[in-house]
């Protein structure tokens, strides 16, 4: 069972809300978890938590992956993910379960390699997530989403036009495949960034989960 570094409710009571952060290919669960950290005010009846991938990272021996990605193949991303996502569902299943929650006090946000986790795992649970948030992300295998999607929670797709990692071609692909599949997405390209999150994506990311998570 994976697990990772957790941030309590804010307000000191129990959660009414759970968000789980899928971190990027060669980082771990700390490096996303400052934002629960930065977000906690705002969502002061939220618990966050930020799992470590389950393997070792092939190109980063101190980093963690959720599958090898040694290049950005669009084919062996749909077969990563689809082979991750049963980790992923038991660590959100344990999770819900301690807090007495259901997929519906759920929202997972996704960096990189964790995003492109979150846009598969997130529509395929057995029930509707609250939402999404993918920075950086990429949608796997969009031909199969129409028909395998269990819930069309509404996401968030946050991309820097200079990415040079995952392209923002990407975000662009997503989005009519989102729609065409029956989802309410919003997006945002922040000019100049690379691969990474800026204090707009942050402020984006907050006020979709303040909105999504009620």
């Amino acid at each position: 069972m994976i697990d990772g570094p957790r941030i309590p409710p804010a307000n000191g009571g129990p959660a009414r809300h759970l968000v789980v952060f899928l971190h990027g290919y060669g980082a771990d669960g700390n490096d996303l978890i400052d934002i629960g950290r930065h977000w906690s005010p705002l969502l002061p009846d939220t618990a966050f938590v930020s799992p470590n991938a389950p393997e070792p990272c092939d190109q980063a021996p101190m980093g963690r992956q959720w599958f090898p990605l040694s290049v950005i193949d669009m084919d062996l991303i749909a077969e990563g993910v689809r082979q991750a996502a049963p980790v992923v569902d038991a660590f959100l299943d344990a999770e819900l379960a301690s807090l007495g929650l259901t997929d519906a006090n759920l929202a997972l946000v996704g960096f990189s390699q964790g995003a492109m986790m979150a846009l598969h795992v997130g529509p395929r649970r057995p029930a509707p997530l609250a939402g999404i948030v993918s920075y950086s992300g990429m949608l796997a295998g969009p031909e199969r989403l129409a028909e395998e999607a269990a819930g069309k929670p509404p996401v968030l797709l946050v991309h820097g036009d200079a990415d040079p990692i995952v392209p923002v071609m990407a975000l662009h692909g997503a989005v009519p495949a989102l729609a065409e599949a029956g989802f309410a997405a919003e997006w945002h390209v922040s000019p100049g960034l690379e691969h990474g999150i800026d204090g707009a994506g942050l402020q984006l990311g907050a006020a979709f989960l303040r909105r999504v998570l009620v």
